[in-house]
């Protein structure tokens, strides 16, 4: 017989053995990285030639979206990816009218921490990162930073010798992790990375890998692009690309001197996207290694479409390896990175607004695992998933606050092979540049030109302009929008003032002018915070 003692023992074993069993299972540790003007196809998963394994693996083993929208401008899209809210609707770079995600999770018991380019108002440790390191500005000098680094609130000194931006932000992550693994926390961070984001400058031994893959040019590269993204199943056989446009002169028509200018800046950028890939395997290891990485939601983005913006370029007869050389974005190779998509950075057509998203969470999303969500899914919608998986609900007031309420939906239905109830369309807009999202039709307005109507259910790439054909679907569009416009970005009303007549072709005072030597191509570079 057993002896009572054994007895109690067995029995407060099973005890605890069931209450185990039905335990709620650890909140996940959540890892937000966001990237600067990558394009659609500029990771390898997407279609790209550029060497990406650790994304691409991520890719693999996560859910990759082929259809992830942000708002086409660096500033506004970090706005929203902070605050599930439209970047108007926020309060812009104040964010005065949201509260952030680091806000929200660490009232809910996170350690948050940050890393990368800011580009908003105050600093990240004003709303709710526990740790920062980084710089404020919009864009910095990789070997040399700029004078707006700050560490946890504090000036920080951009090193002399040895220092690049990319491997710093990822040196302070892992320090940060550390951390955060000090306490009994589950874990927020959000990684933003300034690159690939001019001025274009690479690591030498980054850059070497690169030198002259491209001398081949851009409509060989973008036609290998399109053949690799339908071979991955991303896009439908039956997908029709947009051609070359008329403000990108084939390859073979330029001099000896530009397209060897041309090879060297697509190196550069290349090479910056290759150590990204770099920096995220190494923080992927260090997840590895703490066994942490099933139980965190990795969620990786990009701010918008590849740069078209030709402005200034230093030293343009050189190696872009030190803190004296930096090379400016060129047209050219941004319709390659967009590829298959029309236009760029700030225009709401699917070049400027549609990016890689991938999402990996191995304990929570194993039924969409390794497949491509083709539900169209934009930045408002991280703030949502992140707060339900942290089991946090959305704020009615905040101190100091006049909130709005967030227009994002969670995420995690998707993930686990469910629909998901938007509700309301994807609303557009930077500047005069305008789009909405409804189903499986979209209408966009360049610089605040005539409105568009595309089936992008039929044609993804926005070639067939259906205006004139459903002029009544249109102008129920057009409404739509205007009042999103006024009642839920409650923008002034000059932001949704009528269109004017269209002029084209296209054009752009800052889109690369090819009759123009190397590197003087375009405006001097503006002082525009909004798009440093």
């Amino acid at each position: 017989m057993y002896h009572p003692t054994k007895l109690f023992a067995i029995a407060f074993t099973t005890v605890m053995l069931a209450a185990l069993a039905h335990a709620e299972p650890p909140r996940p540790n959540a890892l937000v990285i966001m990237v600067d003007d990558l394009g659609y196809s500029d990771l390898g998963c997407y279609g790209s030639e550029i060497d990406t394994p650790n994304l691409d693996a991520l890719a693999a083993e996560g859910v990759r979206f082929s259809q992830f929208y942000n708002t086409a401008k660096c500033h506004s899209s970090r706005v929203s990816l902070l605050t599930g809210q439209y970047c108007k609707a926020a309060g812009d770079t104040s964010l005065t009218n949201a509260v952030t995600s680091a806000e929200l999770l660490r009232k809910a018991g996170y350690f948050t921490a940050m890393t990368g380019k800011w580009h908003l108002k105050d600093q990240p440790t004003d709303h709710g990162f526990d740790r920062y390191f980084g710089h404020l500005s919009g864009a910095t000098n990789y070997f040399s930073g700029d004078n707006t680094f700050r560490l946890n609130g504090e000036p920080w000194k951009v090193p002399d010798k040895g220092f690049y931006t990319t491997v710093a932000d990822v040196d302070y992550a892992l320090k940060f992790l550390g951390e955060a693994r000090q306490t009994d926390k589950p874990w927020y961070l959000y990684v933003a990375f300034n690159a690939p984001h001019a001025p274009l400058q690479a690591l030498a031994e980054d850059f070497a890998k690169y030198e002259h893959r491209y001398d081949v040019g851009w409509d060989a590269i973008r036609d290998a692009r399109l053949a690799k993204q339908k071979k991955l199943g991303l896009l439908p056989e039956s997908l029709v690309p947009s051609p070359r446009p008329e403000h990108i002169p084939a390859w073979d028509t330029l001099s000896p001197a530009r397209r060897a200018w041309e090879a060297k800046r697509m190196a550069t950028f290349a090479a910056m996207i290759d150590r990204v890939d770099q920096e995220v395997g190494r923080l992927f290891a260090d997840l590895r290694a703490h066994h942490e990485m099933d139980n965190t939601l990795i969620v990786f983005v990009s701010d918008n479409g590849a740069c078209p913006y030709d402005r200034r370029s230093r030293g343009v007869d050189e190696k872009p390896i030190n803190a004296g050389v930096g090379f400016s974005d060129s047209t050219g190779w941004a319709w390659v990175s967009n590829s298959p998509f029309r236009y760029y950075k700030q225009n709401q057509y699917e070049g400027g607004v549609s990016t890689p998203g991938i999402v990996h969470w191995p304990d929570g999303a194993k039924a969409m695992a390794g497949q491509v969500c083709r539900t169209p899914a934009h930045l408002i919608d991280v703030w949502p998933t992140l707060a339900e998986v942290a089991g946090a609900s959305e704020p009615s007031e905040w101190q100091d606050r006049d909130l709005h309420p967030v227009s994002g939906r969670s995420l995690v239905p998707l993930l686990r092979g469910q629909p998901l109830n938007r509700g309301e369309p994807i609303h557009l807009m930077f500047a005069k540049d305008r789009g909405l999202r409804d189903g499986d039709w979209k209408i966009v307005s360049f610089r605040g030109e005539a409105w568009e109507l595309y089936n992008v259910a039929r044609d993804r790439t926005e070639l067939h302009d259906l205006a004139a054909q459903e002029p009544e679907r249109l102008k129920s569009m057009v409404n739509k929008w205007t009042e999103m416009t006024r009642d839920v970005l409650h923008a002034p009303a000059h932001d949704y003032e009528p269109v004017g007549p269209a002029r084209l072709p296209h054009k752009h005072p800052e889109w690369t002018d090819f009759s123009k030597e190397p590197g003087v191509s375009g405006k001097k570079q503006r002082a525009e915070k909004s798009d440093k």
